[in-house]
């Protein structure tokens, strides 16, 4: 491996040497650039950039864009350089007005592409969880990349980068909240501690109508984990009439219910997970409040 390849994790300076440096600084125009395709930031806050573009027209811009420059046909009359690192420079630029950005040619594979914009994005703390989560994952499934080199490659622990990982098995509702902010990564990490889906999805409201802490979300999915621990069988103990009762009291009740049978009788236990749906729960069963 390469010498260029092993720093690649401590900061642009070593991912694209000299890219730190003023030397050979060129100005273009605003339109002669155009975005990564590849940028793994894919919600840039419309009130960040303003914020950004007030600070471009106060001090300019003190920081170049860092570009590669298109073959003839992938620029086809269009802009000229594609961004590698400082699209959010750029697209404040254009917000504030510039009509030139300073630029610093480099060459770059798309591979090196994808690495420089993840790398700046997590030195920058710009990314959501999941945005880096699956930028990640384009590392692994487009250019074949194990966890270890991928951590190599971003300056983080394999470990940091497999946790991560993680968060792209969590079902949609709960990434969707991630990615809208609604909960935070170490929500969606806590999570991760519950195998069942409908579970998952009842502690996602729970956090997002009680405003649960992370800490608050971990003792709950402990309690949670230890009780069906406690109290269910394996799976494979489970008869299969028994497993289509539980799905009919699921269906009926709207919330998980397990089923425990035995000789001597059994246990049916009803899962709630709020004050308000305990007494949703009394409605349906009573059929008046608490």
């Amino acid at each position: 491996m390469s010498r260029r390849h092993r720093g690649l994790g401590r900061g642009l300076g070593a991912l694209i040497p000299g890219a730190e440096t003023p030397s050979g600084l060129i100005q273009v125009s605003v339109n002669d650039v155009t975005s990564n395709p590849r940028q793994p930031r894919h919600d840039i806050g419309v009130e960040t950039l303003r914020e950004l573009a007030d600070s471009i027209l106060e001090h300019g811009l003190l920081q170049p864009l860092i570009v590669t420059e298109r073959s003839p046909a992938e620029a086809a009359g269009g802009p000229r350089y594609q961004i590698i690192a400082g699209e959010r420079r750029w697209r404040a630029a254009m917000l504030a007005g510039l009509d030139v950005v300073p630029i610093l040619i480099k060459e770059a594979t798309p591979q090196e592409t994808l690495e420089l914009a993840l790398v700046e994005n997590i030195q920058r703390a710009d990314l959501n969880p999941l945005e880096e989560a699956n930028a990640y994952q384009q590392l692994v499934d487009e250019f074949g990349m194990t966890q270890e080199q991928v951590a190599e490659r971003v300056g983080r622990s394999r470990v940091s980068v497999t946790n991560s990982l993680r968060l792209l098995r969590l079902p949609d509702e709960i990434k969707d909240a991630l990615l809208a902010n609604r909960i935070s990564g170490g929500h969606a990490r806590a999570l991760l501690g519950l195998t069942e889906v409908d579970l998952q999805l009842r502690v996602l409201r729970a956090i997002e109508k009680r405003g649960l802490s992370v800490r608050q979300t971990e003792e709950l999915v402990r309690r949670l984990t230890t009780s069906v621990q406690a109290t269910s069988k394996a799976p494979a103990e489970q008869a299969p009439e028994t497993r289509a009762l539980e799905d009919r009291f699921r269906r009926a009740l709207g919330t998980k219910v397990s089923l425990y049978r035995s000789k001597r009788g059994g246990r049916l236990v009803i899962h709630f997970f709020s004050e308000e749906e305990l007494q949703a729960l009394y409605d349906r069963i009573v059929g008046e409040e608490l």
